[in-house]
C-alpha cells in the first residue's frame, strides 16, 4: 500500500535530512509511534473478545518498557488491562527484544564474528550496549534447531556424498584437545548439494564412522551409489558394511596433496605433472602402469614414498577409472565440500578454541547455514554427469 505524499510532506517538514535515519530520528519515532498503535490495537482486541465471552475488563493505563529493536534502545508504553491477562504478540510479556534483532545477531555469529566483535559491532552502529550473556542466549536458541536437524528423516537414496574432516580445538575436561569436525555434502538427483549432518569426534576410526552410517541409515537413508572420502583410515569398510553396493572413491585430489608433503617446493609442481599420467589413464591397468612408470623416473626415485602412498590407496583408485568423463570431472575432488571447509576454518580462527562441543557445533552449523544459502545452481558438470549415472547405477538411481 502507496503511503499518502501529503502524510509524508508532514512527517519530513523541518526536519535535518541526515538525522532522519539517525538514533532517535524520524525512522525510530515512527517505528515507537506504530509498535504502540498495534500494541493498543492488540488490546482492543483481547478486551472485545473478552466481552463476549462474558468477563468484565478494561483498559487500566500503560507501563513502560525498553526493548532492543535493529537500530536502538526504544522504550514502548505497554496498555494494561485490568484483569492481567492480556499478553502482547508483538512484544510479549518478557520480551526484550523484537526479533529482527535475534536475526542481526545469529546472522553476524554466522559470518565467524566473535561475541566481542558483535558487542563493538552494535555499540558503533546503533549505541546498543548488549551483554555477553545475551548474545550468547540469543545464539545458544539455535542448539535446539541443530538437534532437530541433525536427527531429520532423510531420502531413500542419494547418487553422491563427499565426506571430509577439518581440525578445531574444543576444551573437553579441562584441557583444549584438537578435534576432528566431520561433514557430509550430498548432492541430490536434481544436483542440488544439501548437508547431510555434522560430527564431532576426538579420533577417527572403524567405529566412529560405522556409527554414523548406521545413524544414516536409521535416518532413511537406504543406497548412496557413491561416497567420495579422503582416505580416512576405517572409513571404506565401514561404509561398505552398512551399504554393500556403495563404490567407495578416494578424492584424486587428496591423493596428489598427500604425495606433495613428501616433495620439495621446487619440486612440486613437475612431481604434479608426472602423477597426471596416472589418474589420466583410460582404465585400471593403465593408470597402475604409468604409476609403475612413474616409480621408475626420477622423480619416483627422489621420493619412493609419493608411489607407495598411492598403491596403499589403489583398491579406492580402482571405481575411479570405471567412469566415464562426466562422473569423473565430479568425483574427481572434493572441492564442492573443501570450499565449505574454508568459511568454517576462516570462522574457526577468530576464536582459537571452543569452550565445549555445543558451542563448536552452533558456530559450523550456523556457517554452514550461511553458506548453503548462496547455493543456487547444480554443479556445472552435474547435467552430463546425471545421463551417465542413470546408465550405470540403472533403477538404483531415481530421479
Amino acid at each position: 500500500m502507496a503511503i499518502d505524499k501529503e502524510l509524508l510532506d508532514q512527517l519530513l517538514a523541518g526536519r535535518d535530512a541526515q538525522e532522519l535515519f539517525a538514533k532517535d530520528g524520524l525512522l525510530d519515532e515512527l517505528k515507537k509511534a506504530l509498535s504502540e498503535r498495534m500494541l493498543s490495537a492488540e488490546l482492543d482486541d483481547h478486551l472485545e473478545s473478552e466481552t463476549e465471552a462474558g468477563a468484565l475488563n478494561r483498559r487500566n493505563g500503560s507501563s513502560k518498557k525498553t526493548v532492543l529493536s535493529g537500530s536502538s534502545k526504544m522504550t514502548l508504553d505497554i496498555p494494561r488491562d485490568r484483569s492481567g491477562t492480556f499478553d502482547p504478540k508483538l512484544i510479549a510479556k518478557y520480551q526484550r527484544r523484537f526479533p529482527d534483532f535475534d536475526d542481526k545477531i545469529i546472522s553476524m555469529y554466522a559470518r565467524g564474528m566473535t561475541v566481542r566483535e558483535i558487542r563493538g559491532h552494535l555499540e558503533e552502529l546503533y549505541g546498543i550496549d548488549v551483554s555477553p550473556d545475551l548474545i550468547s542466549t540469543i545464539t545458544d536458541a539455535v542448539l535446539e534447531t541443530v538437534a532437530e536437524w541433525q536427527g531429520r528423516p532423510l531420502d531413500a537414496c542419494y547418487p553422491l556424498v563427499f565426506f571430509d574432516a577439518i581440525r578445531v580445538k574444543i576444551r573437553d575436561e579441562g584441557f583444549v584437545r584438537n578435534k576432528a569436525v566431520y561433514i557430509a555434502l550430498r548432492i541430490l538427483p536434481d544436483g542440488t548439494k544439501e548437508i547431510l549432518g555434522i560430527w564431532i569426534e576426538q579420533t577417527e576410526g572403524a567405529k566412529f564412522w560405522l556409527r554414523v552410517m548406521n545413524e544414516l541409515k536409521n535416518r532413511g537413508v537406504a543406497d548412496i551409489l557413491i561416497a567420495v572420502v579422503d582416505g580416512l583410515k576405517g572409513f571404506p569398510e565401514a561404509i561398505n558394511a552398512v551399504f554393500p553396493e556403495t563404490v567407495v572413491q578416494t578424492c584424486i585430489v587428496h591423493l596428489i596433496r598427500n604425495a606433495m608433503g613428501f616433495a620439495s617446493w621446487k619440486d612440486r609442481k613437475l612431481i604434479a605433472s608426472g602423477l597426471r599420467s596416472v589418474y589420466r589413464a583410460e582404465t585400471a591397468e593403465a593408470g597402475l602402469a604409468a604409476l609403475e612408470a612413474f616409480e621408475d623416473s626420477h622423480w619416483g626415485r627422489k621420493y619412493p614414498a609419493i608411489a607407495q602412498s598411492w598403491r596403499r590407496h589403489w583398491d579406492h583408485v580402482i571405481p575411479f577409472f570405471a567412469f566415464p568423463e562426466g562422473v569423473r570431472r565430479i568425483i574427481y575432488t572434493t572441492n564442492a565440500i573443501e570450499a565449505l571447509n574454508s568459511k568454517l576454518r576462516r570462522a574457526v580462527r577468530t576464536r582459537g578454541h571452543f569452550p565445549g562441543n555445543d558451542a563448536a557445533m552452533k558456530l559450523l552449523y550456523l556457517v554452514l547455514n550461511h553458506a548453503a544459502e548462496e547455493w543456487k545452481r547444480p554443479p556445472r558438470e552435474w547435467f552430463e554427469a546425471k545421463t551417465q549415472f542413470a546408465v550405470i547405477f540403472g533403477e538404483r538411481f531415481t530421479v
